[in-house]
C-alpha cells in the first residue's frame, strides 16, 4: 500500500508507514524490516506533519530498500517451507553446525553435541515448537560460552568496566545496558559476522557512560571505534543473516 501526499507542488507516492516515539530518540531515523514495513521514529513533542516531507528526501533510500527486502522477502519464503533447520551458520565464533533428527515414539526430546559440529535431536522430532525450543536453549548456551567472554576481553581492551552479562533472545535487540550496567546480550547475535558483533559490545559498552545516544555518547563509540558509523549502517541491515525459522524481527539497538 502506498500514500499519496503533496510535497513542494509535487504529488509524490510515499509508502505506507507507522510513527513511533521514543524518549531516547534524538532525530528523526527511518528503519524497515521484511516483516514490520518502514517505521519512522521520532524524538518526542516532534511535529508530525514534516514526516511526508523527510520521506520526500529519503525517497531513494526507500524505493532501493524496498528492493532489497522483496529479495529477502523472497528468500525468507523459501528458507521457512524448511520449517526446522538442517544446519547452523554461527558466523561470530566460525562454527557450522549439521543437526540430525531422530524421531521416536516418546512425547519428549533431547538435544545433544556429537563431536565438534554435529547436533542430535532425538524424540519427539515432529513437534516443531519443542524442538526450536531445545535449539533456542542450546544456542543461549553457546552464546553464554562464547560471547561473554568475549565481551570481557572487550570491555578490558576498552577501559570499559561493565558490572555482569547475560544472555536474552529479545525480539527487537541485538543487546541493551541497565542503570547498573548490566548487558544483555541477544544470542542472536552468534549468526552476525564478527565484526558487527565486536561493534555491538563496543556500542554497549559506551552506554554503561552514557545511557543514551546523545552527542557525548556517539564520540565516545567514534573514539573507541573511529569506524563505527560505516558499521552501525550495515548493523541496521544485518537482520537477513539470522534464520527465518527464529521468526526475526527488525533487530535495532
Amino acid at each position: 500500500m502506498v500514500e499519496s501526499r503533496l510535497i513542494q507542488g509535487q504529488p509524490v507516492e510515499l509508502p505506507q508507514y507507522r510513527v513511533r516515539e521514543s524518549i531516547k530518540a534524538k532525530h528523526v531515523s527511518l528503519k524497515m524490516t521484511v516483516q514490520g514495513g518502514l517505521e519512522v521514529i521520532i524524538p518526542r513533542g516532534f511535529d508530525q506533519s514534516r514526516i511526508p516531507e523527510i520521506l520526500h528526501t529519503k525517497q531513494s533510500w526507500i524505493e532501493r530498500t524496498i528492493e532489497r527486502l522483496e529479495e529477502q522477502r523472497q528468500q525468507l519464503s523459501i528458507d521457512a517451507s524448511a520449517a526446522l533447520p538442517e544446519q547452523l551458520f554461527l558466523r561470530a565464533i566460525d562454527q557450522t553446525w549439521t543437526i540430525e533428527y531422530q524421531p521416536t515414539g516418546f512425547s519428549r526430546a533431547t538435544l545433544s553435541e556429537k563431536g565438534k559440529s554435529r547436533l542430535i535431536l532425538r524424540g519427539n522430532t515432529h513437534n516443531e515448537e519443542l524442538c526450536r525450543s531445545l535449539l533456542q536453549q542450546w544456542l543461549t548456551h553457546k552464546a553464554y560460552q562464547r560471547l561473554v567472554p568475549w565481551l570481557w576481553s572487550v570491555s578490558q581492551e576498552l577501559n570499559l568496566p561493565f558490572h555482569k552479562a547475560s544472555i536474552r533472545g529479545q525480539k527487537t535487540l541485538w543487546a541493551s545496558c541497565s542503570q547498573q550496567c548490566n548487558i544483555s546480550l541477544n544470542f542472536k547475535l552468534l549468526f552476525l559476522p564478527p565484526e558487527l558483533v565486536r561493534y555491538v559490545f563496543v556500542h554497549e559498552l559506551c552506554h554503561t557512560v552514557h545511557l543514551n545516544h546523545s552527542a557525548q555518547f556517539w564520540g565516545l563509540v567514534q573514539e573507541k571505534d573511529p569506524n563505527y558509523k560505516a558499521i552501525d549502517k550495515e548493523l541496521r541491515q544485518s537482520s537477513h543473516y539470522v534464520p527465518a525459522w527464529l521468526e526475526m524481527n527488525g533487530v535495532r539497538d
